[in-house]
Parts: structure tokens; sequence; C-alpha cells
């Protein structure tokens, strides 16, 4: 930054207020995985709505590739969204994303059928999961985004980790609503008009998390380069985001690619691999893995909170050693047949993907600077998740056909887990850190003196060599005369 941290350069979050913001994205994400939760759930129901014309086998592998298709278009949402979000603030575009989600969700429940229209139906399903996936290619990395810039830096884990306590939430009431649907419509009504009603549910859900984000405020990271127009960098090309920041966007694909792949196989895969591959009753099969996930939620925020602790990197690569050697366990657990024995190998895999759950939601933005930290952090996510996690229930589907090797999930798994493993090793850790290009963010003005005493510790990116410009940060006297942002 080419000078001394001022008093002033220093934000000042009340927990309270970064416990707002952490709502205000955790509200979109749990409707972004609301959505996936249902699909996820009917994708039985949904194959034989849409694709009546095949055997049950197909249905479900057509089914996944029209959930896979959202992840097509997640790249170009990335990229429309990701520069946007840079340009005019983060709270902005995450108000429109959530529109069109929510837009795009309730438009699936009034979809005729195949025996109504034929393939068109599935060609508007089609239309239909494009826009989610053109929405949420900008959601998450957005989200994630303004929780991390919102939140103190000795906080930064536990107020992280309330995004994905809104994933498993929102998953939790979309599952849950299909289970007990199901459990109380029966399989003949479900057809005829059950699967439509939680779809239905998207519209008010979106619009109360649309306003609720709409009156939040911008981070401070970003209001800093408002404030200081002539300190930002000049409109950023793609190529020449690529070209400078190849390598934490190389780092962040490795790290996307793990995480989504356990993160999608346990939650939106493992629904049909219970009731498809391993006979299980729907019902049954749906209750066991809502247990699981209610389970997941106290531990995803503890393991965030232990992460301002202890560090994110001891516990992402102590969960990842740990899921090599416990994933085969695991499966063979669930394919046992006994309820508490299937559910002890979901809660194992379950226990892991909190784990990551817990630190990759604050690991993940803090790889980039803040002035490309939207737009990097979406492309890289969205275009990681699309090759490899929105794929992966599709892949699973058609590689247990093909091979009839009830495993094949679990050597899946160990494979992206040993990617997760190799790419940690280039993780620098970040906890109780300042982001890159951002000045300190503490929780009470206490806090300042030690910041102070420590700049170098604060300012900890400046010596990196993919830093971006050297901003002023002004003299001594700003130090002694300053006075901090209050906010």
């Amino acid at each position: 930054m080419g000078g001394r941290l001022r008093r002033r350069d220093i934000a000042v979050v009340r927990p309270d207020v970064a416990r707002k913001a952490a709502f205000g994205a955790a509200v979109g994400n749990a409707m972004e995985w609301f959505d996936f939760g249902i699909y996820s759930y009917l994708a039985v129901t949904i194959g034989k709505i849409f694709f009546p014309q095949v055997d049950p086998d197909a249905q479900l592998v057509a089914s996944f590739a029209t959930f896979a298709v959202a992840f097509l278009a997640r790249p170009a949402g990335a990229l429309f969204f990701g520069r946007l979000g840079d340009a005019i603030g983060r709270k902005s575009v995450l108000v429109i994303t959530l529109a069109i989600m929510a837009i795009s969700t309730f438009s699936i429940g009034l979809l005729p059928g195949y025996q109504t229209i034929g393939l068109t139906a599935a060609f508007l399903l089609f239309l239909a999961r494009l826009a989610q996936g053109f929405s949420t290619g900008g959601e998450y990395a957005g989200a994630m985004t303004y929780v991390v810039e919102y939140s103190p830096d000795k906080r930064r884990g536990r107020m992280a980790s309330l995004l994905e306590v809104g994933t498993l939430t929102g998953f939790i009431l979309g599952a849950g609503m299909v289970t007990a649907l199901t459990a109380w419509l029966g399989p003949e009504k479900m057809l005829q008009y059950g699967w439509r009603l939680p779809f239905f549910i998207a519209a008010p859900i979106g619009l109360f998390s649309a306003w609720f984000r709409s009156r939040l405020e911008e981070t401070p990271a970003f209001e800093s380069l408002e404030k200081n127009p002539e300190e930002r960098p000049s409109k950023v090309s793609l190529k020449d985001l690529v070209r400078v920041h190849w390598r934490p966007m190389s780092i962040g694909l490795g790290l996307v690619l793990f995480y989504n792949v356990i993160d999608y196989m346990v939650l939106s895969y493992m629904p049909s691999y219970l009731s498809s591959v391993l006979g299980y009753g729907e019902t049954k099969g749906l209750l066991l893995i809502l247990v699981v996930m209610l389970i997941m939620i106290p531990v995803v925020f503890l393991v965030g909170a232990a992460s301002d602790r202890w560090g994110r990197n001891p516990i992402l690569r102590g969960a990842l050693v740990s899921l090599l050697v416990w994933t085969i366990p695991a499966f063979l657990l669930v394919q046992n047949g006994q309820n508490t024995i299937v559910f002890a190998g979901l809660v194992l895999l379950g226990a892991h993907l909190a784990a990551f759950e817990g630190t990759m939601t604050s690991t993940l933005p803090s790889l980039f600077f803040t002035e490309v930290r939207y737009g990097a952090l979406a492309i890289t996510y969205n275009f990681s998740t699309s090759v490899f996690g929105g794929t992966t229930p599709l892949v699973l589907s058609l590689l247990v056909r093909q091979f009839h090797d009830r495993l094949i999930p679990a050597y899946f798994l160990m494979g992206a887990a040993m990617i997760g493993l190799a790419v940690s090793v280039f993780v620098k850790e970040t906890a109780s850190r300042s982001l890159r290009g951002s000045t300190p963010v503490v929780a009470d003005t206490g806090e300042i003196g030690d910041v102070l005493a420590r700049p170098s510790d604060a300012i900890w990116w400046e010596e990196e060599p993919e830093a971006p410009s050297q901003r002023g940060m002004g003299g001594k006297d700003d130090v002694e005369q300053g006075v901090s942002r209050e906010r």
C-alpha cells in the first residue's frame, strides 16, 4: 500500500451488523438450495413427468441431465454478474440474481408435462433451468464475497459459515417439503399435481429475500474503493484477469472441484442412489438424509468458529485425509440395508462435508484481491462447478448404470479428495488476517491499537507478486489524528 496504516483505514463492523449482513446473504443462498432440494428429491418424479417415453433408469439419467443443464449457464452468469459486482457493488447484484432465481424456479411449477405438449415440455424445462443457472452464476460467489468483506477479520470463519447454514436450511426446507408431500399425497397425486407445489413456494421466499437484501448496506471493502475512485484500477478484461491472477484462480478451481463433488454427491445424488440403486423406499431415504442435514447445521457453524481460532488449513487438510480413509467404509455402511447402519454411513459422509462447508466459504474469497474478488471468484467457482460439481449426479448415475458397481461413487469421491489435498498445500493461511487488497476489519475499537502496532501483519498481502498497483495510505499524522470508520 506504499505507506503507513492509518487508524481511519480500519473498518469497525459490530458483530450484530456482521450477522445481519451474513443473514442477508444466507437467505439468498437458502433460496438457491431450496430449488436444488426440490429438484434432487423430485428427480424420479420429474423423470416420469417430462420423460415418460423411456425406461425408468433412463428417466433418472434424463432428469439429472436437465439438472446439469443449469450448470451450462453458470459460467455465463459468472462472467456477467461477477464483473458487474466488481463495477457497481455486491449488494445490488445480489438482489438481481435472487429475483431471477425466484421467477425461474416458480415458472417450473407452471410447466405442462410430456403428456400435454410432448417434447416441448422438456424444452421449456431446459429453458427454466438455464435461467436458474445464469442467476446462480452470480449468486453464490457474490454471497461469499459479501459476507467475508463484511466480517471482522477474527470472526470471518464463523460469519462465512452462516452462508452454508443457509445452504443446508434451504435444502432441508425444499427436501422436507417434498418428503412431507410424498408421504401425505402418495405417488399418484404427486404425479398429478403435488410435484408443482414446492416450486410455487419459491415466489414468496424470493420476494422476502430480495426485500431483505435491498435493505442491507454495501461492504466496507467495496465502499473504500468507491470513495477513492482514482485508486481503482481500470476495467480488467477477462484475458488480463486470467493472465494476472492465474495462480489463485487455478488453486480455486482445484478446491471447488473436490468441494462440489462431495457437496452434490451427498445432497443431490444420494437420495436417488438410495432409492434407484439400492432399492430403499423413497420416503425412508429422504428422511435419513434430512436428519443428517439437520445434524450438520450446528457442526458447520462450530467448524467455522474453530477455523477462526486454529486456522482453515489444518481443518481442511485433516478432513481431506480423513475422507480418503473413511469413504469406502461409509459407502459399505450405506449399502448394509439396516436403517441404523445406513444412517451411520450417511452421518460419516455428512460430517466430512460439514468440515468443508465450515471452512471453504471463508477460504475461497480470500484467494483474490478486492478489486477483482467478485468476478474472479465467480468465474473460478462456476467454471469448476459446471464441469465437475453439477455434473456429478449425472456422471455417477451413468457410471453405476454402465458398470453395475455400487462403490463407483466412493471411488469418484476419493479421486476428488486426492486432487483437493494436492491443491490445498498451495493455500496460504488467512485466518484472523485482512483480506487480500483490503485493510483490516475489527469488531470493536479496542482492537485498533493491536492492529496499528503490527501493520505488516495487517497488510501482509503487499509482498505478493500479483498484488495490484500499490495505493497510498497516508503518514504518521494520520495514524494519530484519523478516526476509524464505524459501522
